[in-house]
């Protein structure tokens, strides 16, 4: 494995483990009537790539489940990514213009 695709691992790696964290933290502000973390930190924290983790956190704790824009926007969200990496390595890495 080469340093860029270590970088680029540890980098998903740690924006899906802060996804999961602020969905989970956000549940527990809402249990206790708490200031709660607001929905444009947690699409940018999907957006910047923890979109993945942070669905399937909300499944599996049910949190915001019945919310669309979260069941519908965050899914929306991983397809792009994964539309956006496939065109990125065609474009550049498989070219060789960039060396993974």
């Amino acid at each position: 494995m080469s340093v860029n695709f270590r970088l680029i691992l540890a980098y998903f790696i740690a924006v899906s483990l802060v996804s999961a964290i602020l969905t989970v933290c956000d549940k527990y502000l809402a249990q206790h009537n708490r200031r709660r973390i607001s929905e444009k930190a947690l699409f940018a924290s999907a957006i910047l790539g923890g979109s993945l983790f942070e669905y399937l956190t909300m499944k599996l704790i049910r949190h915001k489940t019945l919310h669309k824009r979260f069941m519908l926007g965050l899914p929306a969200i991983f397809i792009f990514q994964i539309a956006l990496l496939v065109f990125l390595y065609l474009r550049f890495v498989k070219t060789g213009i960039i060396a993974l």
